[in-house]
């Protein structure tokens, strides 16, 4: 055996002992000593290995037991084909775990089409199912996403699950989990007795064969939109592996506050007859990361056994996934390259995210993550590659999705964390890792290896087999050779953007982000007496000058007639400016203001003054708003992630210029309130000159007229004035979408 490295230490936070002890309820289906002692060890450290096996149950696994059959599901199309003939054969009860669920997700296998007599379609698939077996229930269970995603999921998808089941399929989004917490498992569990799990969710846009054809008539979408071929990896148990993941997806359902039914008696599900058994009575282990409560105590099993397999590796370590940038894992690996001269490494990640904000977020993460490896003087013995795919002259990246590790051959490990920071310690995840114990199981092992690589590269199982002690010269013979597919080296590139460098550790946290408990401790009753003593006045003010005597003083004839006596010395504009300033700073009405204006300098002049007055004195209380808000709200969000707001969300433009063209509130109110808030100052300032141009610019060239048709209103003009209303909102509505666009160029 090698010779154990020492432990990889995390500094460990004063009372973690005492709150995994009392939190570990919540997700935990072991007593709850054991979940107490995994979370607090997980926190404080990765002890020594005490034995020739990775896992050990409560620290590096959940629980370990054994799969009576096993079997590697290459690509959703043999996932979702083996799924379906399952769900078939489902008799009582089913659980469905997910990130994300589509209802028009088609379930079919490499065909593209199925031919049991029900839809093709997920949502209707799993209704008219429970219509063909009225004993059987199926409980969904989905991450109840931020609104980041929003654009990207399916609305209202509990209604196309569920509808007609007469409650016998429930659609449940989960939003237990922290602020900046993801649930992240993928999971199917049919009556405790067969199990899937692994990287692959049951939405759109997921749906491959193994050839990854750079060209495939039905890889597209429900709109009949095309997208890149796809790779991940499902694997499917029965035995004690499968009742012991049941447990775990009935635990979660649970904790997101859900009722759970009887549990179906063991039986004898059958194997699914399209799924060949790949090995028998395999030694497995289940590790989770699960953040307990919002107490900050996190269940770590994933690091952990990452980290165990890592330093008993000696020959060879083959990874698939989305996401490297967990750099304290890739440290470990550089470590153990260091001590063991003969390990070699091979990385299989996608080219490039499959999302701007997915680039902005990772892709300096995957950068400092290649780069230890260098600086840990072992470079020339790892490789990051990415697969393409050609047909004729078209060239197109396989986006890898996979979460998958072997080490030496003996250790197989598939599921749904990614080698980020956020699968190691924030997000709810949930792996298989199983160990060889005999030379069949190592067999397997490495044909699952030998099976990967060569589907990548458009060779058989057997070439790879002839140059496993030659693999990196192999990768590079057939990329020389211009094949339909090959592997290529990734480019470790850099995104040295402002935004980039914020946005990665709110989207990759090593931790819970818990804006909750923030907040609850900075909004007490201090502050708030503060921020409510300010509103009161602002608005204290406003009705001043309107029903006391200071109304005398915002009279519009007397101040147009102090403006009209510089008005042709070419000191009326300027001192007109400072009015708005100066007014806006004592909430002096601005309608008086403009109309004032107006008069005494032309309507033209007067249009121009007033704009540029209006916007200065809006500059000048927002920026004093944020000056007063700004900082407090910076404690409750994090710096970092409040500026992300301003830079990415940019959505306020509109908002901004409903409340210009309908005041509901004073105008330097509404000025200071922005600058507090989080909306950017270019969406404050454009809302502003878009909602207030059309008012300013009838005031100053149609005063008049307006005052008329206030006296004599009639249908017609009322008609006139509100279609006037909806056609510049639509103006609006442009320049809103320009400036968003704008804002995801940059």
């Amino acid at each position: 055996m090698p010779r154990r490295a020492k432990p990889h230490r995390r500094r460990c936070k004063r009372g973690a002992l005492g709150v995994a002890s009392t939190s570990a309820r919540l997700f935990s289906v072991e007593p709850v000593e054991r979940s107490a002692r995994l979370a607090a060890n997980a926190i404080c450290e990765v002890p020594l290995l005490k034995s020739s096996s990775t896992l050990i149950p409560g620290d590096t696994v959940w629980r370990r037991c054994k799969a009576r059959r096993v079997a590697v599901l290459n690509d959703a199309a043999a996932y979702f084909a083996a799924l379906r003939t399952a769900l078939l054969d489902a008799q009582k009860l089913v659980y469905i775990v997910g990130w994300d669920i589509h209802s028009e997700t088609r379930l079919v296998g490499a065909s593209g089409k199925a031919d049991d007599g029900l839809p093709d379609q997920f949502g209707p698939f799993l209704r008219a199912l429970v219509q063909r077996r009225p004993a059987l229930r199926i409980n969904i269970l989905v991450w109840d996403f931020v609104s980041f995603y929003a654009s990207e999921r399916e609305w209202n998808s509990a209604a196309k699950f569920t509808e007609d089941t007469e409650g016998r399929v429930q659609f449940v989004l989960d939003s237990t989990l922290p602020f900046g917490s993801a649930q992240h498992q993928k999971i199917v569990c049919i009556d405790g007795s067969l199990a899937f799990v692994g990287g692959l969710d049951l939405t759109i846009r997921r749906w491959d064969t193994s050839e990854h054809c750079a060209k495939l008539a039905a890889r597209c979408d429900p709109q009949g939109k095309p997208y890149p071929p796809f790779h991940d990896v499902q694997c499917l148990v029965d035995g004690d592996a499968a009742a012991s993941v049941f447990e775990l997806a009935e635990a979660r359902w649970r904790a997101a506050g859900q009722q759970t039914l009887d549990r179906p008696a063991p039986q004898g599900t059958r194997w699914p007859s399209n799924v060949a058994v790949e090995a028998e009575e395999m030694p497995v282990g289940i590790a989770r990361t699960e953040v307990v409560c919002p107490a900050g105590s996190t269940i770590r099993e994933v690091e952990r056994s990452l980290i165990a397999a890592i330093r008993s590796a000696t020959s060879f370590i083959y990874i698939e996934n989305q996401f490297t940038s967990a750099t304290g894992i890739a440290e470990v690996l550089a470590e153990q390259m260091q001590r063991v001269p003969s390990l070699r490494v091979l990385v299989v990640a996608p080219k490039l995210h499959s999302s701007w904000l997915e680039s902005q977020a990772m892709q300096n993460g995957r950068g400092a993550f290649i780069a230890c490896f260098s600086e840990a003087g072992v470079a020339e013995r790892i490789r990051f590659v990415h697969p393409v795919s050609c047909d004729g002259d078209q060239e197109a990246a396989v986006m890898v999705h996979s979460k998958l590790m072997i080490v030496d051959n003996r250790i197989l490990r598939i599921g749904s964390a990614n080698l980020n920071n956020r699968s190691m310690g924030a997000d709810s995840e949930c792996d298989l890792i199983f160990e060889a114990a005999s030379d069949e199981h190592r067999t397997f092992i490495t044909s699952v290896r030998r099976r990967l690589i060569a589907h990548f590269c458009g060779l058989d199982e057997r070439r790879v087999a002839q140059n496993d002690d030659h693999l990196f010269a192999l990768l590079d013979e057939v990329s020389k050779a211009g094949g339909a597919k090959t592997l290529r080296g990734v480019e470790a590139s850099v995104i040295t953007s402002t935004l980039a460098t914020m946005v990665q550790p709110v989207a990759d946290p090593e931790h819970p982000l818990y804006f909750e408990r923030a907040a609850s401790r900075m909004w007490n009753t201090k502050p708030v007496i503060g921020i409510v003593s300010i509103a009161v006045a602002l608005l204290g003010l406003a009705m001043a000058w309107s029903y006391t005597s200071l109304s005398g003083l915002a009279d519009t004839g007397r101040l147009s007639t102090l403006l009209s006596t510089y008005s042709h010395s070419g000191w009326g504009p300027p001192l007109a400016i400072v009015a708005f300033v100066l007014g806006g700073l004592v909430v002096f009405p601005v309608l008086v203001l403009i109309a004032a204006t107006a008069a005494a300098l032309g309507p033209w002049l007067g249009f121009v003054t007033a704009t540029a007055g209006a916007l200065l004195s809006a500059f000048v209380l927002f920026v004093i708003g944020r000056a007063l808000g700004r900082q407090r709200l910076q404690r409750l969000l994090g710096r970092r992630a409040a500026r992300i707001q301003d830079r990415v969300v940019g959505k306020g433009i509109l908002a901004v210029v409903v409340i210009r063209m309908v005041p509901v509130a004073p105008f330097s109110l509404v000025n200071v309130v922005a600058g507090a808030s989080t909306l950017p100052l270019r969406d404050f300032l454009i809302g502003t000159a878009l909602g207030m141009t059309p008012g300013i610019l009838a005031m100053a060239v149609l005063g008049a007229q307006i005052a008329d048709l206030a006296r004599n209103a009639s249908w017609s003009s009322m008609l006139l004035l509100v279609l006037a209303f909806l056609g510049w909102l639509g103006v609006c509505a442009v320049a809103q979408f320009v400036a968003t666009w704008l804002a995801g160029r940059r």
